[in-house]
């Protein structure tokens, strides 16, 4: 398997999140200093709190996606290690975070963060969680979401994003699969609306799918040579 990534991008998003992480700091600093050498200023001391908490949110997100190794690219990297040639990879590169295309047609990788136990409420339309960690899921990165809608955008930002840059192919039809990249999320149901395996199986998954016809691996080869190669971001 090949891998095209986005180094200079993931190094940027890294020193964000390392930047941002640093100033919610001092500003909380700023804060709790105001609220006991000058109690009276409250405006400041709340204030300080709000866009302290606020860049607290965003170094989490950063530092979650591109600080904290293994990263999603990673995980979903390390997974997938052992697919045949003709399989290509792509992190960052292609219209959406992570592209797989190969034999078993046009995949859009969508990682999931959440833990604990994961199943499907038909009735109300959702993936539902049981347990996790509280406080990640307090600052919003470890709960479920609605991992179904970040599929289908995902999917339509991949079509937009080929309708750009390589129009002119007649393209088989992209896929998504959810990806559970936390090691203590536990999939109950497999009867998701949208494929879902955690990370570990993302290998066994891709190899289960029935390949295309060899004239329909042609175009996807087409695709291949359209996207960006690992010699763009080097």
């Amino acid at each position: 398997m090949k891998i095209v990534s986005n180094e200079k991008l993931i190094k940027r998003n890294k020193k964000i999140g390392q930047i941002t992480t640093m100033a919610a700091l001092a500003v909380l600093g700023i804060g709790l200093y105001f609220s006991f050498a000058q109690p009276e200023q409250i405006t400041i001391t709340f204030g300080a709190l709000l866009i302290g908490f606020l860049l607290t949110q965003v170094g989490v997100f950063y530092g979650n996606r591109w600080g904290r190794s293994p990263r999603p690219d990673e995980l979903i990297s390390a997974s997938l290690k052992g697919l045949e040639d003709k399989y290509v990879l792509y992190h960052y590169t292609a219209g959406i975070p992570h592209l797989l295309t190969g034999p078993t047609g046009i995949w859009a990788l969508v990682p999931a963060t959440a833990g604990g136990k994961i199943n499907y409420d038909e009735g109300k339309g959702r993936f539902r969680q049981k347990g996790g960690n509280f406080y990640m899921k307090l600052f919003g990165q470890d709960s479920i979401g609605r991992p179904e809608l970040d599929a289908q955008y995902a999917l339509t930002d991949l079509k937009k994003s080929f309708q750009k840059n390589v129009s002119g192919i007649d393209l088989p039809e992209p896929r998504a699969v959810l990806i559970f990249t936390n090691p203590k999320a536990e999939l109950e149901a497999s009867d998701f609306p949208i494929p879902a395996v955690v990370v570990d199986k993302l290998k066994d998954f891709i190899r289960k799918q029935t390949k295309g016809s060899p004239e329909e691996f042609e175009v996807i080869k087409g695709l291949q040579k359209a996207l960006p190669s690992a010699d763009t971001f080097e």
